[in-house]
């Protein structure tokens, strides 16, 4: 196994913060890599798609997620990737904000795996084949 000179790289982060400071290391890790904002993908809940369904945009406002409000305050832009992980919205009058921090229930886990498989998938399209093609295959 190798690393050619044609090989994408790519550094996957998971931050060791709260979500609503995760603007600051993102931040750290674009500067350290210097990387451009169109070569960046941010993975996040939402909470406007069905449980399990996986969306891939580019750029766009915040929606009120305030992992992402971070994140552009930090870079000065929302000209970034989103893998939009769908977990559908609060039954009744349930805060959104207790849902989203609230586990899974023992079905949802069941396919947990299933999801981050179809995540990564999506990630994997965005890089090799673009926007346009991934957005085809995933955003149904």
């Amino acid at each position: 196994f190798g690393v050619g000179a044609d090989t994408p790289s790519l550094v996957v982060a998971t931050l060791k913060c709260y979500m609503n400071e995760s603007g600051g290391p993102t931040k750290s890790l674009v500067d350290f890599y210097k990387v451009r904002g169109d070569h960046i993908i941010i993975a996040h809940d939402e909470l406007d798609i069905p449980f399990q369904a996986t969306r891939v945009k580019f750029g766009g406002g915040d929606n009120g997620h305030n992992g992402l409000k971070s994140i552009t305050s930090a870079l000065g832009s929302g000209d970034y990737y989103r893998l939009r992980l769908g977990i559908g919205r609060p039954p009744g009058q349930q805060d959104p904000g207790d849902f989203v921090l609230k586990p899974f229930s023992s079905n949802e886990r069941k396919s947990l795996d299933e999801f981050l498989i179809t995540g990564s998938e999506a990630v994997e399209s965005l890089i090799h084949n673009g926007l346009e093609k991934t957005q085809q295959n995933f955003n149904k």
